[in-house]
């Protein structure tokens, strides 16, 4: 395969950054906050002035990650976190028609799956799984070396499979501390980082959450490697001995022995994974 010069946009909920990405290597990355509250026009002509810096005749398409709902074929974003305006925007139309180019848009967690499939822990991998845990708790698939997106880009869900008395989500991410116990996120990774027990102890409790929830993963896709990343994965060391006491209660003992899990080395997976949107539809 020959990568292209494609641009790369990862959207989130204040900033948008983008760069052109050439096999692994990317051009400068370029940062800037979005109007989030302002009109669907207003945000457009944001992400129309990131593409216009970019852009130049050795562009062949541009990929897009979003924090929402998304039409995969038609291209159409629905109800995006943190940005009202945007409860159907037509991105792909509006893009293709000012660029003259194949626009490819799709959620941020698969986008990170396949940044980690062709440019991460995930290369060389034919079946992965990308798990984001941050605030929420969110997933891309990939299968046979291609994303796995579901008829509505909806597919790995996880965290919003039932769980005890809410979801996965509610009890394996970040939002734990605060869910169940009212505590900061931030303050409880501090403090585990200082040996702080209490705060090791809420660690080991996530970490059985978690586990449990890569169980049920396991139980559906039986997959070959699980990747870490988002915000929680920077705390691995202090839940990964709970995460796998919970994994190795799992019913197939062979299924977990050959499973392998990693966290994400990959700097800027977003944008890479906007870009291999257009290398996964090749």
């Amino acid at each position: 395969m020959t990568h292209k010069h494609v641009i790369g946009i990862d959207l989130g909920a204040t900033n948008i950054r983008g760069a052109v990405v050439n096999d692994k290597d990317l051009s400068e990355i370029i940062s800037r906050r979005i109007k989030r509250k302002g009109t669907e026009e207003q945000v457009l002509e944001d992400v129309y002035s990131l593409i216009d810096v970019l852009m130049d005749k050795n562009i062949k398409a541009i990929g897009i990650g979003v924090p929402s709902v998304v039409d995969v074929k038609k291209g159409i974003v629905y109800d995006v976190i943190h940005i009202p305006s945007w409860k159907e925007v037509h991105l792909k139309e509006l893009l293709e028609a000012r660029y003259r180019l194949p626009v490819f848009i799709n959620n941020d967690a698969n986008c990170f799956a396949l940044g980690e499939h062709y440019f991460g822990k995930g290369k060389g991998v034919t079946d992965m799984i990308g798990l984001t845990i941050g605030t929420g708790l969110g997933a891309g698939i990939i299968i046979n070396n291609h994303l796995y997106a579901g008829r509505n880009c909806g597919a790995g869900e996880f965290g919003m499979v039932d769980y005890l008395k809410k979801n996965y989500e509610y009890y394996a991410s970040g939002s734990f501390f605060h869910n169940v116990y009212g505590l900061s996120g931030e303050q409880v990774f501090k403090k585990a980082k200082k040996g702080d027990e209490e705060a090791l102890k809420l660690y080991a409790e996530l970490g059985k959450h978690l586990g449990n929830a890569i169980k049920m993963i396991m139980y559906t896709y039986d997959t070959e490697l699980i990747i870490l990343g988002g915000s929680v994965a920077l705390a691995y060391d202090f839940f990964e001995k709970a995460m796998w006491e919970r994994i190795k209660t799992f019913e197939f003992p062979k299924s977990i022995g050959n499973l392998k899990i990693e966290t994400s080395a990959l700097a800027n997976s977003g944008i890479l994974g906007a870009a291999a949107l257009y290398y996964d539809a090749e």
